[in-house]
């Protein structure tokens, strides 16, 4: 992991859960999905993935931990998170009163069949390791549970190498490594055509980050983590990547 997504995922995780408990509760479930989720995107995974009141629900890459919380609130499932910065694993224990675990995606600390479903989001193409990754999602998930994911998706081969430190996949590699890890796609769509995200969040959001750069705007940390969130916003605008949701099952 680059210093960069080390600044983002660590320190600026932690401030962003500071700043969201100084705001209000209403704060906690949009500043914890930021990048990680928009409420189009959590409500088409949730819906597709049938989620059930009850079901054990993993987050894998787990951040901040707003899109499980908003699973919990909108689905009542039982989030349980996994996250290996520890920075990421404190902002979510400080917000949400899930269950955390800091790990590695790509060796999962829980025996087969554990949990009803599972998602990962934005997570895949921040590790080399994406085959061992989808490996582990298939192996804790229950016969017949959904695995969802929210993946950035190169155009071709040039734009999947455009930005340290992440390893985009083409939608072929992307299919080609759902295969080998014995999964299948059941649905998949394009975060593009995806309902507008709803004002008010964007305005909860907005206070976050105005709030995060009045105190940390100063320091390299924040400008570390600004350029990394810029350089691919800048690349999705591009069109030479795209965000899309998949769900998936045991092949």
């Amino acid at each position: 992991m680059t210093e960069a997504m080390e600044a983002e995922f660590g320190t600026v995780a932690e401030w962003t859960a500071q700043v969201a408990v100084d705001l209000g509760s209403q704060y906690h479930v949009p500043a914890g999905c930021r990048g990680s989720g928009s409420p189009a995107a959590l409500d088409w995974l949730i819906e597709q993935m049938e989620l059930q009141p009850g079901a054990r629900l993993l987050d894998s890459g787990a951040g901040v931990g707003g899109p499980a919380a908003y699973a919990a609130q909108s689905r009542s499932v039982r989030p349980v998170l996994v996250e290996p910065e520890l920075g990421a694993c404190r902002a979510a224990a400080m917000l949400f009163d899930h269950p955390v675990v800091c790990a590695d995606g790509a060796a999962l600390p829980w025996p087969n069949e554990t949990f009803d479903a599972a998602w990962s989001l934005g997570v895949l193409c921040t590790t080399p390791d994406q085959l061992r990754m989808l490996e582990q999602l298939r192996r804790i998930v229950r016969p017949g549970g959904s695995i969802g994911l929210l993946v950035f998706v190169a155009r071709d081969e040039g734009a999947a190498n455009q930005l340290e430190g992440n390893h985009f996949p083409t939608s072929d590699s992307l299919l080609g490594l759902i295969g080998r890890s014995g999964l299948r796609v059941e649905q998949w769509t394009a975060t593009s055509g995806l309902p507008a995200i709803p004002e008010e969040w964007n305005q909860r959001v907005d206070a976050v980050e105005k709030a995060l750069g009045e105190r940390h705007g100063h320091t390299e940390v924040w400008r570390l983590a600004e350029r990394q969130s810029s350089a691919i916003g800048d690349l999705l605008a591009d069109g030479k990547l795209t965000g899309e949701l998949l769900v998936l099952r045991r092949a």
